[in-house]
């Protein structure tokens, strides 16, 4: 009689923590136009090593962006630490789209696009992400979409820098 009421208890368990790894879903989205065009944009993106001379979020990266191709990062992290992140590339648009996946599914994973669009005035830059998985029940990523602003300003400072 108690095995089964344990058996019980064990599958209630499972199936929670199952229904809250398939529905823990929270994402961030960071946008700004800046005045120049997707190309240039396009190669400070995709040049990885020289990610640390201006992205204060992934402050170090190697690989090479090409599809099926893994980028592992150093991200800042809220506290300021560092914190290790591979990611591969799903998805790779010359001068219009990266996409990214990575984590670990039911825990948490992510899917990162980076969006280029020419508009009036330069290239509206999007960094969406979208994260799932239990751990988001109980994280915040609010500091992330933040991050990715402050990244999208530096990515438009280095671009004013080479000219």
């Amino acid at each position: 009689m108690l095995t089964s009421k344990w058996t019980i208890a064990a599958l209630i368990v499972i199936v929670v923590l199952a229904l809250l790894a398939i529905t823990g879903r929270k994402s961030v989205h960071a946008e700004r136009i800046i005045p120049d065009v997707a190309d240039a944009i396009w190669l400070v993106l995709t040049d990885a090593l020289a990610y640390s001379e201006w992205n204060p979020i992934s402050i170090e990266a190697k690989g090479e962006f090409q599809e099926g191709g893994i980028i592992s990062y150093q991200m800042k992290s809220v506290d300021g630490g560092q914190s290790p992140v591979e990611a591969t590339v799903r998805k790779l648009v010359p001068a219009r789209e990266i996409n990214q996946v990575g984590g670990i599914p039911g825990i948490i994973s992510f899917n990162h696009t980076w969006l280029l669009e020419p508009v009036e005035g330069g290239t509206r830059v999007t960094q969406r992400e979208e994260y799932r998985g239990i751990y988001v029940w109980f994280w915040d990523p609010g500091w992330v979409e933040r991050a990715y602003q402050e990244g999208l300003q530096a990515l438009e400072e280095k671009l004013v820098a080479a000219k």
